[in-house]
């Protein structure tokens, strides 16, 4: 990021720049209070500025720098971000997805735009980071029956612009997905549909900052059943683990250190129980030759 911030999404951008000021204020030995006393600003803005929830100006990012007494190449990197933040949306935000996105999934999209690494679970569905363009298609046909044409496009397109996060030059997710097998057995649309998806997930697979587990039949009951979740998980320690869960009605997205404790612990024994990566990719492969 640092190399080319003006290429950077608006997400990433207040993210980093969040964790620097606060890096260069720490630095400095100073306290919330102390730089809103010494700026005239209040102590909300100066944490919005470090939890990056709002555009920054660049000015005003000149003005932290300097009262930190950070370095030139360090204020105008700085003073880059906060331009990206001003100046670009990311895709989510722009009027043609913004319609199609339900209310909760924006915060989500926002979360995982910045997240290090991602733990999912899920027991019906190729989890959406991997799906294919028919698949997706496929699934918006069968449980939305009522979505024009066009609404559908919009769906699948959010759906394959979200991938783009494990293969970005900068800094890609870390993804661990476990999947019931019953995921690589449901045909969804067609063979030839199911084909193609178990060979997507072959391929994203074998990304070195991607792993894969399935759930074999023969595990029997498991803490997970029926409930499938997603954990994020940031690169700062002031950013706190979020588990998002959605269902036809509804999404949640919550940071309570209780759901989130007991999710991870789900995750951690599901993966106990589950194939490992290569046993794994080896019964994808052989769902879709059994296609």
């Amino acid at each position: 990021m640092a190399g080319d911030v003006e290429a950077g999404s608006p997400a990433l951008c207040r993210l980093y720049l969040g964790i620097e000021l606060r890096k260069l204020r720490k630095a400095k030995g100073l306290v919330g209070q102390e730089v809103s006393n010494l700026t005239a600003w209040s102590p909300a803005k100066i944490t919005r500025f470090e939890t990056g929830d709002k555009p920054v100006e660049p000015m005003d990012v000149r003005v932290l720098c300097q009262l930190y007494d950070a370095d030139a190449e360090t204020t105008s990197r700085l003073e880059g971000y906060a331009f990206v933040t001003k100046t670009k949306k990311d895709w989510w935000q722009s009027p043609q997805y913004r319609p199609v996105i339900r209310p909760g999934f924006d915060a989500f999209l926002g979360l995982e735009a910045i997240a290090t690494e991602l733990h999912e679970y899920q027991a019906e569905f190729v989890p959406g980071l991997l799906q294919t363009e028919e698949y997706v298609r496929t699934g918006h046909a069968a449980v939305r029956q009522h979505l024009p044409a066009d609404e559908v496009q919009r769906r699948v397109e959010v759906r394959l612009l979200r991938q783009e996060i494990l293969t970005r030059s900068d800094h890609p997710l870390r993804l661990t997905a476990i999947v019931n097998e019953a995921v690589l057995r449901r045909v969804v649309g067609s063979p030839d549909v199911m084909k193609g998806q178990l060979a997507h997930m072959l391929e994203v697979g074998r990304l070195p900052n991607v792993t894969l587990q399935v759930v074999p039949f023969s595990a029997g009951s498991h803490p997970c059943m029926g409930a499938p979740f997603i954990v994020l998980q940031f690169p700062d320690p002031v950013i706190k683990p979020i588990v998002y869960m959605e269902n036809l009605v509804t999404t949640v997205v919550t940071s309570k250190a209780d759901d989130v404790e007991k999710c991870e612990v789900a995750f951690r024994d599901l993966g106990n129980i589950a194939l490992g990566h290569d046993e794994s990719l080896s019964m994808i492969e052989k769902a879709r030759k059994e296609l």
